[in-house]
C-alpha cells in the first residue's frame, strides 16, 4: 500500500471512531464521561493531521498522526483501568460530587443539574470490552498504520 492510502485509512479510522462516539452520545443517549471526552481530542487531531498530510503530500506528518493515535490509546487504557477498578480515576468523574453547585440551584426546578457521568461505570460493551477498551485497541492499530505510512517510500 502507498503512504497516501495508509494515511487515508488511519484518518478515516479516527473519523469513524469520532462518528461512533457522537452517535452513541446523540442517537444512543449515552452521555460521555470526562475521560471519554478526552479520548476524542487526539482523534480530532489525527483527522486534521491526516487531512493536511493528504493535501500536502508530506508523509512526515504521519509521525504526528501516530502520536495522536497513541495518545488516545493511552487515555483509553487509563480509562479501562478506572472502569475495572485497577486504579482510581479523576475526581471530576468518579466522585459524583455536587460541590460548586449552590443550594438555590439545587432547589430550583427550572435549573438542569445533571448528574456527573462516572468514568468507573461501563455504559456499553461488546464482547466484554468497553468503548474505552475498543478505542484503545483500535487506536493502537491506527498508530501502527500511521507508522507504516511514515516509513513507506
Amino acid at each position: 500500500m502507498s503512504s497516501r492510502t495508509l494515511i487515508l485509512a488511519a484518518t478515516l479510522g479516527s473519523a469513524g471512531l469520532l462518528a461512533g462516539a457522537f452517535a452513541f452520545q446523540y442517537i444512543g443517549g449515552l452521555a460521555p464521561c470526562q475521560l471519554c471526552l478526552w479520548q476524542r481530542w487526539p482523534h480530532a487531531a489525527a483527522v486534521l493531521i491526516g487531512l493536511v498530510a493528504l493535501l500536502t503530500g508530506w508523509r512526515g506528518l504521519a509521525w504526528l498522526g501516530a502520536l495522536a493515535a497513541l495518545a488516545t490509546a493511552g487515555i483509553g487504557i487509563f480509562h479501562v483501568g478506572v472502569e475495572q477498578l485497577w486504579w482510581e480515576g479523576l475526581a471530576s468523574c468518579t466522585a459524583g460530587s455536587i460541590e460548586g453547585i449552590s443550594a438555590a440551584d439545587l432547589l430550583d426546578p427550572s435549573k438542569d443539574v445533571a448528574a456527573v457521568v462516572r468514568c468507573d461505570e461501563i455504559a456499553w460493551q461488546l464482547l466484554g470490552i468497553s468503548m474505552a477498551g475498543w478505542n484503545a485497541i483500535l487506536s493502537v492499530i491506527f498508530a501502527g498504520i500511521w507508522v507504516k505510512a511514515a516509513r513507506t517510500v
